[in-house]
């Protein structure tokens, strides 16, 4: 007999947007807890992006959960673009009446997050296996196996945010759902070293050889990024030959003044494009990667996520409080426009910065005027904090 139990919200994935949900319905009296397939330290070690919006730092201040981010983050005023090895700075301060960006690395956030929760003696079931959602067009529940056990969660509403490849929308009816994607030709290879960053802001460059980023996660930590083929293998690159390829294709200053040593870790990552419509379906929500991707190049994706929390938890806490269902209903039309428009703004800045396979000699003639737009840019506004 299945052990059960019953919560208003039952969040399905423990990663930055369920978690940073569960914190929000937590503070405001709305009883939750969180399943997640995989273990604590499995979703501590997954290696993301960290540059935060303004906004998205303000809801982690409303959640409670930002003295180390504001201890610890590198606050930026803007970024650099580097073509035909000359910088260019977007200054996001000036354009955005004096909003900036925050780089905190998306690890440290999950662990604020994680480490907040278990404070707070709020649930969360690691390793549930067999996890699958039922009823959501009636009576919403929650099934894993745990220890060996069977465990059922009644709940009001179930929010979806496992990812892409999680359980919630695949357990949507296929006539119910629209799918939206774009898989591009290449991917990212990154590099994670203890070394100090090459720039107090990251650089952006388009080079003739390929797309590179040079990142950082604090002022010891670095993160490098070489656009490379869809079936590169990480570990066919050495350390060394990764740095001499970043030093092609970086500007000359930032080639003579990199410090290089032994990575921490390196992948390869695909860019993807993904949109699912709608994000609501009875009494399921979904939220954050599995019900959008954008390619990291615009750095959207985590602050997407924020953004679907930050509707999701003021529906839900409207619902329970003033007996309206009014956010609820509006939920996925809200999401889906903010989501649409930072989809754009990804894919365009994709394009202008990555060789594409398959374009011709008229569209690499196309990059300085796109090179141009995106330097009129830094005089009309760039597409954060939209």
């Amino acid at each position: 007999m299945a052990q059960t139990k019953r919560v208003q919200v039952a969040i399905v994935g423990a990663g930055p947007s369920g978690l940073l949900l569960a914190q929000l319905l937590h503070r405001a009296g709305i009883d939750n807890i969180i399943v997640e397939l995989r273990s604590a330290q499995y979703v501590l070690g997954r290696i993301r992006a960290g540059v935060l919006e303004q906004t998205t730092v303000d809801l982690l201040d409303e959640a409670g959960v930002a003295a180390r981010l504001h201890r610890e983050g590198l606050i930026h005023d803007g970024t650099q673009m580097a073509f035909g090895g000359k910088r260019h700075q977007i200054n996001f301060r000036k354009l955005t009446d004096g909003k900036t960006v925050t780089v905190y690395g998306q690890t440290e956030l999950t662990r604020d997050l994680m480490e907040t929760r278990h404070g707070e003696g709020a649930p969360t079931i690691y390793e549930a296996l067999d996890v699958s959602v039922h009823g959501f067009d009636a009576k919403p529940v929650v099934r894993f196996h745990k220890d060996g056990a069977e465990h059922e969660i009644g709940c009001d509403f179930i929010a979806g945010c496992d990812g892409y490849h999680g359980v919630t929308r695949a357990s949507v009816p296929a006539a119910a759902i629209r799918t939206f994607e774009r898989v591009y030709p290449f991917g990212w290879l990154g590099l994670l070293s203890e070394t100090p960053p090459v720039s107090e802001e990251l650089i952006y460059c388009n080079h003739p050889r390929g797309f590179a980023l040079c990142s950082m996660r604090s002022p010891t930590r670095s993160r490098y990024y070489v656009q490379c083929s869809l079936d590169e293998k990480a570990e066919s690159w050495t350390d060394q030959m990764f740095w001499d390829e970043l030093r092609r294709r970086v500007d000359p200053e930032a080639a003579e003044s990199m410090v290089t040593g032994p990575s921490i870790e390196k992948s390869v990552a695909p860019l993807r494009s993904f949109v699912a419509e709608p994000m609501r379906f009875g009494k399921l929500f979904l939220a954050g990667d599995a019900a959008h991707i954008v390619p990291p190049t615009g750095a959207k994706g985590l602050n997407l996520a924020a953004s679907d929390v930050r509707f999701l938890a003021r529906a839900l806490v409207e619902f329970y409080r003033d007996k309206s269902s009014a956010g609820l209903d509006h939920y996925s039309a809200r999401a889906l426009c903010r989501i649409w428009k930072a989809e754009r703004f990804s894919w365009w800045m994709t394009s202008l910065l990555h060789r594409f396979p398959d374009a011709g000699d008229f569209a690499e003639r196309m990059r300085p005027a796109d090179s141009d737009r995106a330097r009129a840019h830094n005089h009309k506004g760039f597409g954060y904090h939209k």
